[in-house]
């Protein structure tokens, strides 16, 4: 009884599902607990070397400072690699909004990475079925924010000869429908339930939807692509509330005779005004948006971005900054490349030497380049290209 208790207790603590964020009283998520709860493996430094001596390049930022902190067989990926076995990466974006904000964009970004360091194939769902289902929003309203996104994804700098982007409302049918019948089959009604949490009240269309979102771990799901590569492994970048719908596909993979996909999963980019979970999309002023000129940026992070600095210069001099609470630390810590200059800025700032205001300055120039580079990029993206992206084609340097 006290077991079953404890563990009530211990759900009501945090959310963490595809479609909620929260832990309790508004605190910090932990990250220990979700791996626990999740069943997933932290991702340790010598798996993070490992990947700089396969690839013979730097890990990226995301990696070296722990954004991607757990894992689901990444090991396994990096033996295959290692004896000269490519894999393929899946990630996607539910097109639920015009303007994506940065926590949008740092999936997409390391995802870049793994493409440019392993030279692998990449497919990213846009799951605009999905949105329409949760979100009061059409299906032709969901196609059309659909392709926006793609502008955005494109932006980021993706291969167009390793990389395939596709819309759910157009892709899916023939082999990847089959996949979705085939996981369908082996998934019972009360396994969905525990997984996701859908209630009575819930449509039936959430409860179908999970088979579409596991369909692209499975290579057969692509014949254009992959034909005659069942055996090719998945790799999945993403947040870590997205973890139900692989650990459903996961237990699905060895029946159907695939590879269970690998995950490596990321912890959530937080809001300004403070690390309790992810960002709102209906707060503006809890995040950065991609389309937001300097000074508003300026103005966000000097207004709303939560400050571990005391509360005058004389008390911030003798005790200096809290850095496990300061936003603008942790922004740094997704954006700042250079490692010696963010533990500059810890050592001097933790200490009282440098002032809140000089730290939130020296955020807003990083960010301003950030979506100053991004903007321009995505202003070159043309409707051909999304279209060019998008085609159903074959990649032929896809493994080049």
């Amino acid at each position: 009884m006290e077991k079953r208790e404890d563990k009530q207790e211990e759900e009501q603590e945090q959310v963490v599902n595809p479609w909620e964020v929260t832990a309790k009283d508004g605190g910090k998520i932990d990250y220990d607990k979700l791996i626990d709860k999740f069943g997933c493996q932290r991702l340790e430094e010598p798996l993070v070397d490992r990947v700089q001596r396969l690839t013979g390049r730097p890990a990226h930022v995301f990696l070296r400072r722990g954004v991607f902190f757990a894992h689901r067989d990444f090991d396994e990926i990096l033996n295959g690699y290692e004896k000269g076995k490519k894999f393929y990466l899946y990630t996607g974006r539910g097109p639920s909004s015009e303007a994506l904000h940065l926590g949008h964009l740092v999936p997409f970004m390391f995802t870049k990475y793994l493409q440019d360091a392993f030279k692998v194939p990449l497919v990213i769902q846009l799951t605009d079925d999905e949105k329409c289902m949760w979100k009061n929003l059409s299906v032709e309203e969901c196609q059309r924010l659909a392709r926006e996104n793609a502008k955005d994804i494109i932006a980021c700098g993706f291969d167009i000869t390793k990389t395939f982007i596709f819309s759910d409302f157009d892709y899916v049918g023939g082999s990847f429908y089959k996949n979705m019948v085939r996981i369908a089959k082996c998934v019972t009604y009360n396994k969905v339930v525990g997984i996701f949490g859908f209630s009575g009240e819930d449509h039936i269309g959430k409860v179908s939807f999970p088979p579409i979102q596991a369909a692209p771990s499975f290579p057969s799901s692509f014949p254009h692509l992959f034909s005659g590569k069942d055996d090719l492994r998945c790799l999945i970048p993403c947040a870590i509330d997205q973890d139900p719908y692989f650990r459903m596909t996961r237990d699905v993979a060895p029946r159907l005779g695939y590879h269970k996909p690998s995950l490596i999963e990321s912890s959530f980019f937080p809001a300004l005004q403070g690390e309790t979970g992810k960002m709102s999309a209906s707060d503006p002023n809890s995040a950065i948006y991609v389309t937001d000129s300097a000074k508003v940026i300026k103005n966000k992070i000097n207004k709303y971005a939560f400050s571990g600095g005391q509360d005058s210069i004389e008390k911030h001099r003798e005790l200096g900054a809290n850095l496990e609470v300061d936003i603008p630390v942790k922004y740094l810590s997704f954006f700042l490349e250079d490692d010696a200059e963010l533990e500059h800025i810890k050592t001097e700032y933790g200490a009282g030497r440098m002032l809140t205001g000089e730290v939130k300055k020296r955020l807003a120039d990083v960010l301003t380049e950030l979506v100053d580079r991004h903007r321009a990029a995505r202003a070159a993206v043309t409707e051909e290209m999304v279209d060019a992206f998008m085609a159903v084609r074959p990649l032929p340097n896809m493994f080049d």
